[in-house]
């Protein structure tokens, strides 16, 4: 009897692993939102972390978070790095591409609860996706994206 679950644990478990296996090499998060105001008025927002705390999910997750900036005021080369309780983290963002009122692309680097640098996009290592079988990135940092745009959207118009 004991031999019999003990080979369905190791069964299902090495199948598990197979399955996580198979899961894209790469992910994405993404959420769009249509916001009635030009893009002069939204992209200082955005392009400058200074502006974020109004907006931000992040910044109200920990009222005494540690901010710090540095490099240029805003646009390409601005870096914004936070530590914060268990549920914000630690870590690090940095705008590597901004075109006036049209794009900014930033580079986040976890440090805390887990590493990780990306900019939303990127490789899914095995480990990686091992851990999206229980959990969803898309979800979790999904729905701050669309609480973000909601505010900034409300900013905005």
């Amino acid at each position: 009897m004991i031999e019999s679950i003990v080979i369905t644990v190791v069964v299902l478990f090495a199948a598990l692993l197979i399955y996580a296996a198979t899961r894209p090499d790469t992910f994405r998060v993404e959420r769009s939102i249509s916001i009635k105001a030009l893009p002069e008025k939204i992209f200082p927002l955005i392009n400058d972390f200074r502006e974020w705390e109004p907006w931000s999910p992040w910044e109200k997750i920990d009222p005494a978070v540690k901010r710090s900036y540095s490099g240029a005021v805003n646009g390409e080369s601005a870096i914004y790095e936070w530590s914060g309780n268990k549920n914000l983290g630690q870590g690090r963002m940095k705008i590597i591409e901004s075109s006036p009122a049209a794009k900014v692309i930033i580079k986040i680097d976890f440090i805390k609860p887990f590493e990780a640098h990306n900019t939303m996009y990127g490789p899914c290592p095995y480990i990686s996706k091992l851990m999206g079988i229980f959990f969803s990135m898309d979800k979790m940092v999904g729905r701050k994206y669309e609480e973000g745009l909601e505010n900034l959207k409300a900013l905005s118009e």
